[in-house]
């Protein structure tokens, strides 16, 4: 049997499901005919009813690349998302789901692109970047690393415990700094309001003059951030945007 290329439809197994957040789940997938991804590409997810109508949504890849024969997808339940809902209330292990990919190759980052890094996340934005911080640490990279996280609570920060043990594991070289905008508890020490010129001044500096940079999350938000980091002094060319909408749809931008 010759092998499916990657843009190709296949059927994968959906191996485990683990819960990231109350809205959020990750999705181990087993691919019959698996490809190498770059960390921060994504895959597409079809669904079909009886009736022909079709639905598909794209997801960005969470897992690094070194995992071979499947993928992680982490998945955030959207009010009315036709895809999420139905991945967050009926998908079991065991069940078999269409998928396409890996795609894209702009908003991609390997050691070998070089650094420092500057990565900006809001919500379920974290998703891309943490496959490229996996992929960092599992290829024994010593490139400075600075995460900017932005949750609305403690609870939505999704892969916090990963989080902590990276840093901790870690060679010193990654820092993960959170803003909570909705609520924060009573011993909080991150930041506490919308990321803004001053915060990211403060995550920035201790960065070369011109780290690689890449944002994601809401298109608003990704707009906001990127803006003033170019206010800041970052060159337009260095910052790497992935925003999606209401309906998950991934969009890109330099």
């Amino acid at each position: 049997m010759s092998e499916v290329r990657p843009l190709e439809w296949q059927l994968a197994t959906v191996r485990s499901i683990h819960p990231e957040t109350s809205d959020v789940k990750t999705f181990a997938l087993t691919l019959p005919h698996w490809s190498p991804h770059r960390p921060g590409q994504h895959y597409d997810i079809r669904l079909t009813a009886p009736d022909g109508y079709q639905a598909q949504r794209s997801y960005s890849i969470a897992s690094e690349p070194g995992r071979t024969g499947e993928i992680d997808l982490t998945v955030e339940r959207l009010e009315n998302g036709e895809v999420s809902t139905y991945l967050h209330e009926a998908v079991i292990p065991g069940d078999q789901i269409e998928v396409r990919g890996p795609i894209g190759g702009y908003f991609v980052w390997e050691p070998g692109m070089g650094g420092p890094l500057l990565l900006v996340a809001g919500g379920s934005g974290i998703v891309p970047l943490m496959a490229m911080l996996r992929h960092r640490a599992a290829s024994g990279s010593h490139i400075p690393a600075r995460l900017l996280y932005s949750a609305r609570t403690r609870q939505d920060i999704i892969y916090a415990g990963e989080f902590d043990r990276i840093c901790k594991q870690g060679d010193g070289q990654l820092d993960v700094y959170y803003t909570l905008t909705r609520a924060q508890p009573p011993d909080w020490k991150g930041y506490s309001r919308r990321i803004d010129r001053h915060m990211l001044q403060e995550v920035a500096t201790p960065l070369s003059a011109a780290p690689h940079v890449y944002v994601c999350g809401p298109t608003l938000f990704v707009e906001s951030v990127a803006n003033q980091l170019v206010v800041l002094g970052v060159e337009p060319a260095a910052i790497k945007t992935e925003r999606f909408g209401p309906t998950g749809m991934i969009s890109k931008g330099g």
